[in-house]
């Protein structure tokens, strides 16, 4: 039986429990079972449309499209990417990005600039220099020269400035490269994703650290002394009142100084 064959069987199983039937022997599951659930069964049609599309896809697993208000991400189909009309002279990386997405149409996502820049200086074919100026800029290094992305100096108004361009070997490395490139920017959509939770995360425990930290050191009241001086005079040790009067230990023993009952 071959890989596809298995994946094929397993969705036959997936696609009964998905209808109520026992894959087992055919029988209907009762309407009391576990398997039987509603959300369950939601569950196995959805796990069979994977199936499904792994299996039309030759038996590897396509990338999840990520949704973002209501587009499915960028994408670009072998057709469309036989269209894509290489540029003789060197041109700039928005040119190409530009033409990508018009090939791509309205009904995906746009492919950001910033990702095709970024995959290539992950890749090593781009670095991040300083300008003069201050402000960070990519330029290509020995690896991108080698492919065919080059730099030129110009002329401008405000004085003499370099661009970054893209010859017609280079043009046709990132059409050669694109379902990479798309992996990359569903990779770093997914990581920026978790990063954003963790911060999430960071300031929640934070607040609550902080809120913590506030509730221990409230301002005493008149009825907090009083309460402190009755639980001293019944010979509670310093841990316990802390615990009682849910206040942390260095403030309990300050209090009892200040209220002259506990000599420093």
């Amino acid at each position: 039986m071959t890989e596809l064959e298995k994946i094929a069987y397993a969705k036959s199983f997936i696609d009964q429990l998905a209808e109520g039937v026992n894959p087992l022997d055919g029988t209907p599951i009762p309407e009391g079972d576990i398997a039987n659930n509603v959300r369950l069964s939601r569950c196995f049609f959805y796990v069979s449309d994977i199936l499904r599309q792994v299996i039309d896809n030759g038996g590897v697993a396509p990338v999840k499209a990520i949704k973002t208000g209501g587009k499915p991400e960028f994408s670009l189909s072998a057709e469309a990417k036989e269209k894509f009309e290489i540029s003789d002279a060197p041109i700039y990386i928005s040119d190409i990005v530009e033409q990508l997405n018009a090939l791509s149409g309205e009904d995906t996502l746009r492919l950001p600039t910033t990702t095709v820049t970024g995959w290539l200086a992950a890749q090593g074919f781009l670095e991040t220099v300083v300008k003069q100026d201050g402000k960070n800029t990519k330029r290509p290094t020995a690896q991108g020269e080698s492919i065919g992305i080059l730099t030129e100096e110009r002329s401008g108004m405000y004085g003499s400035y370099t661009v970054v361009l893209y010859t017609a070997e280079a043009q046709g490395f990132i059409l050669d490269h694109l379902d990479a490139i798309i992996d990359y920017r569903v990779t770093e959509k997914m990581r920026r994703k978790e990063e954003r939770e963790e911060r999430k995360a960071a300031r929640r425990e934070e607040k609550q650290a902080n809120d913590l930290s506030d509730f221990y050191n409230r301002p005493w009241t008149p009825e907090h002394d009083a309460r402190l001086t009755q639980l001293f005079y019944l010979n509670i040790t310093i841990p316990e009142l802390a615990h009682e009067l849910r206040r942390t230990e260095e403030g309990v023993r300050a209090r009892l100084s200040a209220l002259g009952l506990l000599r420093t």
